[in-house]
């Protein structure tokens, strides 16, 4: 599955390199994994999935901070889970097998503010491509690693908080 940088070019077919990419991959691999990264530091870093509306019939996926590697293959694993497994998305799932020792959980997003800013090229390729409207996605949060806690959850370390903004319904915190 993909990972890209913006490409400047544009093809033939009025697609520059990172959209043409995207398609590609969609097409090859099933979705199209977006990296995103706040050159200031400030925002944390997070990867999100393009093409699940088409190839799963599901949601977009986003997985914050941890290591570009582990967010990429997070995404890549509930792809595969939900493909070979018939695993279905919905709020408050646990999800195994994402990281080694802990249960992840999918928390639904469908503020349109919060999926406009952080799934622009999924809105993109959903319009595009299917001339569907992207009105929800998945957050994936993982526990922290010392006391296997989640965000919502009383005496979770405020890093892992701070390192997933809560895009799902803010009233669990």
């Amino acid at each position: 599955m993909g990972n890209s940088t913006c490409g400047a070019a544009v093809s033939e077919h009025g697609l520059d390199e990172l959209e043409r990419k995207i398609v590609d991959d969609v097409a090859t691999h099933g979705c199209f994994i977006m990296s995103v990264f706040d050159p200031e530091g400030v925002e944390p870093d997070f990867s999100y999935s393009i093409g699940f509306q088409e190839t799963l019939d599901q949601p977009e996926v986003m997985v914050f901070s941890l290591s570009k590697a582990l967010r990429v293959s997070m995404i890549n694993e509930i792809w595969r889970q939900a493909s070979a497994e018939g695993l279905v998305l919905k709020d408050g799932l646990e999800i195994r097998d994402l990281l080694e020792g802990f249960v992840c959980v999918a928390k639904e997003v469908t503020e349109r503010d919060a999926i406009v800013e952080h799934l622009g090229s999924a809105i993109w390729y959903n319009e595009r491509h299917k001339g569907a409207v992207l009105d929800r996605a998945f957050q994936i949060v993982w526990p922290g690693a010392k006391q296997g806690l989640f965000p919502w959850e009383q005496g979770c370390d405020q890093s892992v908080i701070d390192d997933q903004p809560a895009l799902y319904h803010s009233g669990l915190h």
